[in-house]
């Protein structure tokens, strides 16, 4: 097949976020799509909550709103909640338009409900494999002229000219070689970051490769030490962590410690549906407590059809030997998803003319310092729309710059993955402290600086090495000097919010 060189939009990832950019893009001219892994490869197939709109007769856009501000611990964007969420039942239609066959009860669609939301206003599709439907049909759909898909091709360069976008640079990891491919836009797409923790829910793909693309290029990176820890996931010994989805504590499941006690109700005044945050620090202490690796997660006194409700989860107990309608199950936090990213206005626009980013690379400010379960899916297709209305008004005179501080963290990739990992789930996990010990942000920034340099090898491992190592730093620093807790970010040596020197965002850029 015969590719061409130069196209309207380059987009980088195929998860949700790229492809439903790639779809509404494709009017406009050629759309290249570049992805490292499959077509199937990315974060979105792996979400199982669902996708929150306020839909139902009983919700409103600013129900909504106001729940997704509560979130946030006083950080959120209001003007960017207040597009995502009025805009959320449009982009529901989209959807549905692109084949996406959300689940039904007596003809309507079913809404499930999840912590810190104040109605029923999650729709999931195929129960808890909502993700998995959605990138379904939208990868489907893509298989259409005008779009071009070049999987197992890996991003290295954002090339910029004269402060604007004009193309990028990859290897494609089948040949080896480096191709340049041009593009007057390109649109980030490449989803989260939890490979650099040690116990993460999240996919092989999830590297931060868009945050590093982006800071290297001179994009402001914002909120990255805001990263939240899924409370529930699977924890067997030997084995990968599960995502155990929220939604089934929206059902009345009970989260119980080593000696059955449900615990949540002295942590906080919603039990098991507080906010994540609350939920992870409080199953950490009660595993701290116990001696243990693991709560339990009970889901016995439900009166539900568990196999039918949550098909994904029950298969995959089941394949462990554990009969969720019958016993509990293990679980503790893990790595899930990043808040902050490269920095972005309402358009989906960064401060580099011609360069996008949407989903979960991206930061908007919607999620503040702490998400709103259920807003990461629709945030994609809230804003991946408006990156498209925007390119095909075909203006960025208008982009508001903001103050970043300029800052270079110098330093070679990281010896090896693993090390990375345990590195960052010592220093930058659930619970952070900034002093000289060993597990002190500090000292990990220490050691991710001192990291020795190494060839630059064109292999989709030493890339992805180079470019979490950048991620892994820029994290370390955005956390070590917010000398507060709030949200995601929990400081054992400042565990209040200082709303008087903190109630602010941070966000970096390169110091050439």
């Amino acid at each position: 097949m015969s590719i061409p060189r130069g196209y309207r939009v380059i987009v980088i990832g195929s998860g949700i976020a790229g492809l439903f950019v790639a779809l509404e893009a494709r009017r406009l001219g050629p759309v290249l799509v570049l992805t490292k892994g499959s077509i199937d490869d990315c974060n979105t197939r792996w979400a199982q909550g669902g996708i929150a709109a306020a839909v139902g007769a009983l919700d409103s856009a600013e129900q909504h709103y106001r729940d997704t501000i509560a979130a946030g611990a006083g950080l959120v964007d209001e003007e960017a909640a207040r597009v995502l969420t009025t805009e959320a039942p449009g982009r529901i239609r989209d959807l549905i338009a692109y084949g996406v066959a959300f689940d039904e009860v007596g003809g309507e669609v079913a809404l499930g409900r999840e912590a810190a939301h104040s109605a029923s206003r999650i729709l999931h599709a195929g129960g808890d494999r909502t993700g998995a439907a959605i990138e379904t049909a939208l990868s489907g759909a893509a298989r259409l002229p005008g779009i071009t898909i070049l999987d197992h091709t890996i991003v290295t360069r954002l090339v910029v000219e004269r402060g604007a976008i004009t193309g990028v640079e990859a290897v494609d990891l089948a040949s080896g070689g480096v191709e340049a491919f041009e593009a007057p836009a390109v649109v980030l797409a490449t989803g989260g970051a939890g490979q650099l923790f040690s116990h993460t829910t999240n996919p092989e793909v999830a590297t931060g490769d868009g945050v590093a693309l982006a800071y290297d290029a001179g994009a402001e990176i914002g909120d990255i030490e805001f990263y939240q820890f899924h409370p529930t996931a699977l924890r067997l010994r030997g084995g990968p962590p599960f995502l155990i989805s929220e939604a089934v504590r929206g059902e009345g499941a009970v989260l119980r410690n080593a000696g059955g006690e449900a615990f949540m109700p002295r942590y906080h005044e919603l039990a098991d549906l507080a906010p994540r945050d609350v939920v992870a620090r409080a199953i950490t202490a009660e595993m701290h407590a116990a001696g243990s690796d693991h709560a339990w997660l009970d889901c016995t006194a439900l009166h539900i059809d568990l196999p039918a409700r949550f098909p994904g989860i029950f298969q995959h107990c089941m394949a462990a030997d554990i009969d969720i309608r019958k016993e509990p199950i293990p679980v503790a936090p893990a790595a899930h998803y990043m808040m902050g990213g490269v920095r972005t206005d309402i358009w989906g626009r960064t401060n580099v003319e011609g360069l996008f980013a949407v989903g979960e690379v991206a930061c908007t400010g919607v999620h503040g310092a702490n998400r709103l379960a259920s807003n990461s899916l629709m945030e994609t297709v809230v804003f991946g729309k408006r990156v498209v209305e925007h390119l095909a008004a075909d203006g960025w005179a208008d982009y508001r710059p903001r103050e970043a501080e300029a800052i270079a963290l110098a330093g070679g990739p990281a010896p090896s993955h693993a090390e990375l990992q345990r590195l960052m789930w010592r220093c930058a996990g659930i619970e952070r402290a900034g002093g000289p010990g060993e597990a002190s942000m500090g000292a990990g920034l220490a050691a991710a600086t001192a990291w020795p340099d190494a060839p630059p090898e064109l292999t989709r491992e030493a890339i992805e090495r180079r470019q979490m190592a950048t991620v892994a730093r820029l994290m370390l620093h955005a956390a070590l000097q917010r000398t507060e807790s709030r949200g995601a970010h929990y400081r054992r040596d400042y565990p209040e919010i200082d709303d008087i020197h903190w109630k602010r965002r941070q966000v970096f850029r390169y110091a050439d």
